[in-house]
């Protein structure tokens, strides 16, 4: 993951998820393609999602979860590069999580 973090954002460290975007061929649901089409790979990388569930009190599956949400959001076009566009990625990502039924990931020590 570090190598890939290097490779396609110049940054020489690992993160938890990324997120690459597949061809853009006319949509989301584009019938003319065979239906729905794929938004683009999500990469995770596990030892890194572990050791940062255990360190903010979360559970694999809801940190798994909220990392999924947040490369999907980023596929769909969402970034948090400024601050207002973080905070509109942030309300969507806890939208989400709460309709799984999971806590919002952005609260510390939040039981997830």
């Amino acid at each position: 993951m570090r190598r890939l973090n290097h490779q396609y954002r110049g940054q020489d460290k690992a993160t938890n998820v990324l997120s690459f975007a597949g061809a853009d061929i006319g949509g989301i649901d584009n019938p003319a393609h065979g239906g729905p089409m794929l938004l683009g790979d999500i990469v995770l990388a596990h030892g890194v999602v572990v050791a940062e569930a255990a360190e903010q009190g979360k559970t694999m599956h809801a940190h798994y979860c909220h990392l999924l949400v947040h490369g999907t959001l980023h596929l769909l076009g969402h970034d948090h590069m400024e601050a207002a566009a973080a905070a509109a990625m942030e309300g969507l990502e806890i939208s989400v999580l709460a309709a799984l039924g999971i806590d919002d990931p952005y609260q510390i020590g939040a039981a997830e």
